[in-house]
């Protein structure tokens, strides 16, 4: 059996991204705001399950049952009561400490509610470009949930931003994903290194 790179890569994917994110535009962040990584938002213990994986993520064989992307969707779902891995891919734990904290996070954004205007006022924060949309979602605790009435527009949906506001433990279910944060937004730019 040979190892998967597909898979390994959609499970190290957010974590990798999360952290290229680092910077000389984060010493140029605003003091207001501290600038906060997605591994932030991961409890220990999650964090150290997911950057160890069991030996059998590497083992699927080519064409077997568990090649297939849905099949690996249900896999984890079923394994996820008895094996500490798969639990943190599903992970709604959070790191109290973070409620109400001033937060400055880069992601990616992906739209779940529009205005008249086509300004999109509702959207997920997600650490890498696909996820929830051409993908499996992150973790719970690797997305966060932004309401914004104020709105922004996109040029693209590829292009990574600044998001900078009060970050909030609050579960959200959506049919695209379920985020673990919530982050009241005060401003966003553009991310550029």
């Amino acid at each position: 059996m040979r190892p998967k790179p597909l898979l390994q890569f959609f499970v190290l994917l957010p974590f990798l991204i999360g952290l290229c994110f680092t910077g000389s535009v984060v010493a140029q962040a605003s003091a207001q705001f501290k600038t906060i990584e997605w591994p932030d938002l991961i409890p220990q213990e999650d964090l150290d399950a997911l950057l160890n994986p069991p030996e059998y993520i590497t083992e699927v064989q080519d064409g077997s049952a568990e090649d297939q992307i849905s099949s690996q969707i249900k896999n984890t779902i079923s394994a996820a009561t008895n094996d500490r891995y798969q639990q943190a891919l599903v992970s709604t734990r959070i790191k109290p400490e973070l409620d109400g904290q001033p937060v400055r996070i880069p992601g990616y954004i992906v739209p779940l509610e529009f205005n008249d205007d086509q300004v999109i006022t509702d959207f997920f924060l997600v650490p890498f470009f696909g996820a929830c949309i051409h993908v499996p979602p992150p973790p719970p605790n690797q997305v966060i949930y932004v309401n914004y009435p104020k709105g922004l527009k996109l040029d693209a949906l590829f292009d990574p931003f600044w998001i900078s506001g009060i970050l909030k433990t609050s579960l959200i279910e959506n049919d695209m994903a379920t985020a673990a944060y919530a982050i009241e937004m005060q401003s966003y730019e553009v991310y550029a290194e």
